[in-house]
């Protein structure tokens, strides 16, 4: 619920198992979730709990760009340190300070903490051991990073803590001399989808606004809620004493600022009632609940908050099991795997990492059906979606089906099409969150898993369940359907 306990590495003997020598992997995409942060707004005040935390060291570490020359030939880091100002009496601007008068390392709202960069790096270590050490599936040394994809929300935590993780897993000694510079692909808000974009998305944000209704009539008077305003109602805004789903602040502010005060010092605690292990349990399954469960019942809410994203993860996984590797801007439904950005010749993607939020993770588990009686996740909590191929199965492209005439006469169209299916067929996909294995539902129906494993599904299937719920033009059926309920596409169980 707030910070993660990672568990062991895996044994020799999990190892054997989890990655078993019959299958190669080929790809791997992580999704991690930025690591401790402070809250987003600032609540509880009236409990003690200090407006602004002494947790941001970076604050006296900043550099900026800036160009050395006028005519732009030329740039330079420039160093300089971040003080926080705030509004006293009569406004007056006074210095922002701590909880024990420090007018430095002062972080802003929201922003990623010392121990958010920890955590981060740690976990950049943990996948260095794993696909590094134990797998072999990556390189010890580094000289550039042509077959790793670094991706990034616009928000500066998730940047950040997708920094830390590549630091850890690639640290200064593991890099040459001639190291070139990384890229790290960014998208504007509107066009993001690396998390469920209710800013960027007008339907999905009425949507969400209906799940959200649907929780609060189901919750705010349920004995879970009681519970929770016998602990700290008495905390709450005189204007709005109850706690609720939709109140003010909203259950999931209460959440925020909890988890938050929880992962960082005792200077920053809120009152100990807050951490009554029932108030935090009962918080977290209502919380869960409004965010969630729209991905488990409602096609159109998957497809709209979650669907441009796994239609990303499953085109790269196609293109790797089809051409041999994916590679960026190739676009493998384009008859000659014509160029958009990309390299025909360039290094293939072994390695994908994207630095993003809470909501992506646990959009992705539950919009397949893998989410079902899990907690909110943790910070730096990472999903990882793996792809394998059948050892014994033939690694080379398969040749794209054409329409032409001759083709059909000859019939080459309907051989390379056979030859595309028995290529899905042959690929597995696999997900974990935070090293646990996630099973997703519709994979475990018979022809849609390796012999005697069903966490293994095959590329085919998974692609079937995904393509149900995968805009064909998301821009434009954010603009549907805005006079309508929930369900105008069906109430259908996730993950089949």
């Amino acid at each position: 619920m707030t910070t993660l306990q990672p568990r062991p590495p895996y044994t020799q003997e999990e190892l054997e198992k989890l990655y078993p020598k019959e299958l190669q992997l080929q790809l791997v995409q992580v999704f991690l979730r930025h690591g401790e942060r402070t809250p987003v707004n600032n609540r509880f005040q009236n409990t003690g709990l200090a407006q602004y935390w002494p947790y941001c060291s970076s604050a006296r570490r900043m550099r900026a760009i800036a160009a050395s020359k006028e005519d732009l030939s030329t740039w330079d880091t420039w160093k300089w340190q971040r003080k926080m100002e705030g509004l006293g009496v009569n406004d007056d601007p006074i210095l922002a300070r701590g909880p024990n008068g420090e007018d430095h390392s002062i972080c802003t709202l929201g922003e990623l903490t010392d121990k958010g960069r920890q955590t981060t790096y740690a976990l950049g270590q943990r996948l260095r051991h794993l696909y590094v050490t134990q797998l072999g599936f990556m390189p010890e040394i580094r000289s550039n990073t042509d077959d790793l994809y670094l991706r990034s929300t616009p928000i500066p935590r998730a940047l950040e803590s997708l920094q830390s993780a590549f630091w850890g897993m690639y640290p200064p000694p593991t890099r040459t001399a001639t190291f070139t510079t990384p890229t790290v692909i960014m998208r504007e808000f509107g066009e993001e989808t690396l998390f469920p974009n209710e800013a960027g998305c007008r339907r999905f944000r009425q949507l969400a606004h209906l799940f959200a209704d649907e929780a609060a009539r189901q919750w705010n008077d349920s004995p879970e809620m009681d519970y929770i305003n016998s602990k700290i109602s008495k905390y709450m805004p005189p204007a709005t004493p109850r706690v609720a789903v939709d109140g003010h602040p909203r259950l999931s502010g209460v959440m925020d600022t909890l988890n938050a005060s929880l992962a960082h010092g005792a200077e920053t605690r809120l009152p100990s009632e807050f951490y009554d292990e029932k108030v935090r349990e009962n918080i977290d399954k209502i919380s869960v609940q409004e965010w969630f469960a729209g991905y488990r019942e409602d096609v159109e809410y998957r497809r709209l908050g979650i669907g441009g994203l796994w239609g990303d993860i499953t085109r790269r996984m196609e293109q790797a099991a089809l051409k041999g590797g994916w590679r960026p801007g190739i676009n493998v439904n384009d008859g000659d795997a014509k160029k958009q950005n990309g390299n025909e010749n360039s290094p293939a993607v072994k390695m994908a990492l994207s630095g993003c939020h809470d909501t992506t993770l646990a959009s992705l588990l539950a919009s397949v059906g893998a989410y079902d009686n899990e907690k909110w996740p943790p910070f730096t909590s990472s999903v990882a979606v793996e792809l394998f191929r059948r050892a014994s199965s033939p690694d080379t492209p398969v040749p794209e089906a054409s329409n032409s005439l001759i083709s059909r006469l000859t019939g080459s169209s309907a051989a390379s099409e056979k030859a595309k299916q028995a290529a899905l067929e042959n690929h597995f996909v696999r997900i974990r969150f935070n090293d646990k294995i996630m099973r997703v539902p519709g994979c475990a129906l018979p022809g849609n898993h390796l012999e005697g494993d069903t966490s293994f599904c095959t590329l085919k299937a998974f692609m079937e369940i995904t393509e149900k719920f995968r805009p064909k033009d998301w821009k434009a059926e954010c603009r549907m359907n805005l006079d309508k309920g929930p369900y105008q596409e069906g109430r259908e169980r996730a993950g089949y």
